[in-house]
């Protein structure tokens, strides 16, 4: 996401030790107003890109590696259509996904409906995009509205900034073209989604994982699979800004719907293959169109290691086998894969991880982290 704003322009100095980003604005102008970008298999940057850059004005084309151009963005291109914006497929195979072409001259704004059922990165963005619009803009869901705690953390963060939205939950989303974006200091709350790996080395090795700059009443909705663990017996403790996880290792399987915290539904899985009996997970179907199928891929990694495993079409059931199997874990270039997967090998011998650079794309240090956490060793070898 730096790297593409850079491309188009924009000053922004990133302080690696300090962990600082300084960000020169340009009051929706670009500097740079024609532009090939290239975002990897960032989902999260392509939709937002698509919204910000039809806010704009300018002739962008945006595209990434190969399984980019199999994940639907077309109900953000019908939205986007909605409220004036000029951004449409390049695709002839696929022609809801990418490549796109967006050819702005900048949103209209007005009503627009988006479809909920695949991601709420195509409500987020456009909610993001909509005070550039000019008009006011009301964002309704179609359908049911999967990750709805992301929605309320974009609000959230938009209010911080100066915008004005009204609604909550599954919207409508009222958004007033009058108020623009402000320079603020803004400080980013610990990622949710990777703390999820040391509250789960807790549950699988038995022991205590403590996260602190999280809370029960932290913006990101990830922070419960901290309650998703507590089901299954492990004790957990809120205080004002930490949140720790504790357990002895004795796990019992539950039923849950994850379609709030679906990038914690890898995580969860790897503490399946402890439990007592087996563990269901339901609500997930947007898992299959992300970095890879995470559901079916899941499935298959997890049937490696001995489980047995029941695929749905929104979710999968994990019985636990008597003992874990050694087993080479294909990743499929999914962080979330490596890293969750990894934690088999906290309480069973022989799990190697393949493409472990791939945590890059999220937590470029998780494997030094893990192995100073946990004790464990963590051994790189050479192909």
């Amino acid at each position: 996401m730096i790297q593409a704003w850079q491309q188009l322009g924009l000053s922004i100095d990133y302080d690696q030790q300090s962990l600082q980003l300084v960000i020169d604005g340009c009051g929706g102008q670009l500097p740079v107003t024609t532009a090939d970008i290239h975002v990897g298999n960032s989902g999260t940057t392509i939709r937002f890109l698509t919204a910000a850059l039809s806010a704009c004005r300018g002739n962008f084309t945006l595209d990434g590696v190969p399984r980019m151009r199999q994940r639907p963005i077309g109900d953000l291109l019908t939205a986007l259509a909605q409220l004036g914006g000029q951004a449409k497929s390049l695709n002839g195979e696929n022609p809801d996904c990418p490549p796109v072409l967006i050819q702005s001259s900048g949103l209209s704004g007005g009503r627009a409906l988006v479809a909920g059922n695949i991601s709420s990165q195509f409500l987020s963005g456009l909610m993001l995009a909509a005070p550039l619009s000019r008009q006011d803009v009301i964002l309704e869901v179609q359908g049911e509205l999967v990750s709805v705690p992301y929605v309320a953390m974009t609000a959230a963060v938009m209010r911080a900034f100066g915008a004005s939205v009204r609604g909550h939950g599954s919207g409508p989303f009222y958004i007033d073209s009058r108020s623009k974006y402000q320079a603020v200091d803004y400080s980013i709350e610990p990622d949710a989604s990777a703390a999820s790996y040391f509250w789960a080395a807790a549950a699988v090795a038995g022991g205590q994982a403590r996260v602190t700059g999280l809370s029960r009443d932290s913006l990101q909705g990830d922070v419960r699979f901290c309650q998703v663990l507590e089901q299954m017996g492990c004790h957990v403790e809120y205080d004002s800004d930490a949140i720790t996880v504790r357990s002895d290792g004795q796990l019992s399987g539950i039923e849950t719907d994850m379609g709030d915290i679906s990038d914690t539904v890898q995580t969860l899985a790897a503490v399946a293959l402890f439990a007592n009996g087996p563990t269901v997970v339901r609500g997930v179907a947007h898992n299959r169109v992300k970095e890879t199928d995470r559901i079916g891929d899941l499935a298959c990694e997890l049937r490696r290691l001995g489980a047995q495993v029941t695929e749905f079409e929104d979710g999968l059931r994990i019985q636990p086998p008597a003992q874990i199997q050694a087993a080479q874990i294909k990743t499929y270039h999914d962080h979330r894969m490596a890293m969750s997967l990894a934690l088999v090998g906290l309480r069973a011998e022989g799990i190697v991880i393949e493409d472990p650079d791939c945590t890059a794309k999220t937590y470029p240090g998780y494997w030094e982290d893990l192995a100073q956490f946990t004790g464990c060793r963590v051994i790189a070898e050479s192909r």
